[in-house]
């Protein structure tokens, strides 16, 4: 097994409940922008610029989303490698930001805060649906797996979950959807007041880690690194793989998505944000000991301090990296956000946007990716 990213600190502005995307502004205002995490001004050489990009971009600034998370890799490696910063140019400011969950990730880019985001699945179909196909689009796949139900070792089964308390990273995340509907799968019921026969808790992940340890909560669905960091740190155990549940043995964990007034006004930008996330990604595929180490450095960056080297080496085998966004699996997961009650009804039609990241492929002569 693997394990999980240290958080030290809050990086993002919580809100309990249900999601509230429509309050956005309120939230940004009341709570400040997120907590930066790294901010770059991209000051390469134009020779190294005009390599990347083969074009000099206007001047501008991206605002970029991003989790000290494993499932994250891509992000961090593109970020601490440089590869956004040479694809984006001398003249265009990176700021990166650091959040904790996808939801609170989604409030920042409703309120314009920031322009575009890694983040899971279930949040971007929640900004889609409650915008009305308006607030965001997703332009690119990044990581696929990399998420467990870990529990204590006197948890043999899922009938075993009955009265237990159980932790996921935020109400309507991606873990928070993928908890709830297999509880319901198995005819345990759940509610977002924390009732039901499992009591299911959102809660940062650091302090998952806490609560787990001092008897709190029996377990919780979370991505990596934090499964794997369950398991070395607190004695936890893997109850449920994931990607046992989904035909394939595969489904998206994070993606990349951008504002779409943003991607409208400023195609440029997002064109070379792809660049660099493409460069991100190969070089995550192809160099995973340098990769581990970028990411590892990026988090220590974000959170104040390193994972353990068999932490992030062990999460690692439980990921796939791709640039393929496999929207089959986040239409599968809209359904099950509805079927749990966190999401209405939503015809998912244009939510992606994959035209600037063929056109990347294309010119890296790589194979397009499907809608």
């Amino acid at each position: 097994m693997s394990t999980p990213v240290v958080q030290t600190r809050p990086h993002a502005p919580r809100r309990s409940g249900p999601l509230l995307v429509a309050a956005i502004a309120l939230a940004i205002v009341a709570g400040g922008l997120p907590a930066k995490g790294a901010t770059t001004t991209t000051k390469m050489t134009t020779k190294k610029a005009a390599v990347a990009t083969n074009v000099k971009l206007k001047s501008g600034k991206l605002r970029l989303g991003l989790f000290p998370n494993v499932t994250h890799a891509p992000a961090l490696v593109g970020v601490e490698k440089g590869l956004y910063a040479a694809a984006l140019g001398p003249d265009v400011k990176l700021e990166t930001f650091s959040f904790s969950a996808g939801p609170a990730a989604v409030e920042a880019l409703f309120s314009g805060a920031i322009d575009a985001a890694y983040v899971g699945p279930n949040p971007a179909v929640t900004a889609f649906s409650r915008s009305k196909g308006k607030a965001i689009r997703i332009i690119a796949g990044s990581t696929s797996g990399g998420a467990f139900l870990v529990v204590k070792p006197g948890i043999n089964s899922v009938a075993d979950l009955k009265g237990k308390k159980l932790a996921t990273p935020q109400l309507g995340g991606t873990q928070d959807i993928a908890l709830r509907y297999f509880l319901k799968s198995k005819g345990l019921s759940s509610t977002v007041e924390g009732g039901g026969d499992v009591s299911i808790r959102p809660q940062e992940n650091a302090q998952t880690l806490e609560t787990f340890r001092s008897g709190g909560i029996d377990g919780a669905w979370v991505p990596e690194p934090w499964a794997s960091r369950l398991v070395a740190e607190a004695g936890a155990k893997v109850l449920v793989d994931e990607r046992n549940l989904w035909p394939k043995q595969s489904f998206t964990t994070t993606i990349l998505i951008v504002r779409t007034e943003f991607l409208k006004d400023r195609p440029d930008i997002v064109g070379a944000l792809l660049q660099g996330h493409v460069a991100a990604v190969d070089f995550t595929i192809n160099n995973p000991a340098k990769a581990q180490d970028a990411a590892n450095s990026q988090i220590k960056k974000l959170t104040g301090k390193k994972l353990a080297a068999s932490v992030i080496s062990n999460s690692w085998v439980n990921l796939t990296f791709t640039n393929d966004p496999e929207i089959s699996t986040i239409k599968v997961g809209a359904q099950h956000a509805t079927e749990v009650g966190l999401l209405d009804k939503t015809d998912l039609t244009g939510i992606e946007d994959l035209t600037l990241l063929n056109k990347v492929l294309a010119k890296a002569g790589k194979p397009p990716v499907s809608d």
